[in-house]
């Protein structure tokens, strides 16, 4: 049965900020829900300039044949097809997560690639600019994203199974996204 204390009911109330046991206001929920937000688009977007930059060359990207010689280079099979992989995982996932659609993938999707990004960075150090602070950065907050869901402000909040998220969801995507990851990491060289 579900507690009716101040302290459960002040993330849920939309009467505005309650008081906790202690007598301080409760955080808005709202605030989380912005904080969120923002995450999610300046992330997603991030990664969907990054996969425009791998498909189309935008933003002084190589294209799909510049990036395939580079994922040749870095021991992958089938450089172009592989560029032409991880620039739609990185544009779907991305713009994915900027607007809330099926967030929990669309995290998934980032992580599986940036586990990619650092295991091709790896051996650099940790700092630019032959490191992977960047690359694991993009990774973190995909997760944390799957793992919190998109928060109000999104797409997922239409959607009757994601409406609630739920923990479960997000660990079940961080999982497929690790395990994708994994099987591309033993197709390389």
């Amino acid at each position: 049965m579900p507690s009716n204390s101040p302290s459960t009911t002040a993330a849920t109330s939309p009467a505005g900020p309650a008081r906790n046991s202690s007598g301080s206001t409760a955080t808005s929920p709202h605030a989380y829900d912005a904080g969120l937000l923002l995450l999610r688009l300046v992330l997603g977007l991030t990664m969907a300039a990054h996969g425009s930059q791998k498909l189309f060359g935008w933003f002084g990207g190589g294209g799909i044949d510049g990036t395939g010689q580079f994922f040749t280079m870095s021991g992958y099979p089938a450089g172009n097809a592989m560029a032409v992989v991880a620039g739609l995982t990185e544009i779907l996932g991305g713009l994915g997560l900027a607007v809330g659609l099926l967030t929990p993938l669309a995290g998934a999707a980032v992580v599986g690639t940036m586990v990619n990004a650092i295991a091709v960075t790896w051996g650099g150090g940790f700092f630019a600019p032959k490191g992977n602070e960047y690359e694991l950065l993009l990774t973190a907050g995909a997760a944390a994203l799957a793992l919190t869901g998109p928060g109000r402000y999104a797409v997922d909040r239409f959607l009757p199974v994601l409406k609630a998220h739920r923990l479960a969801y997000g660990v079940a995507a961080v999982l497929v996204g690790l395990a994708t990851a994994g099987v591309i990491l033993l197709l390389r060289k």
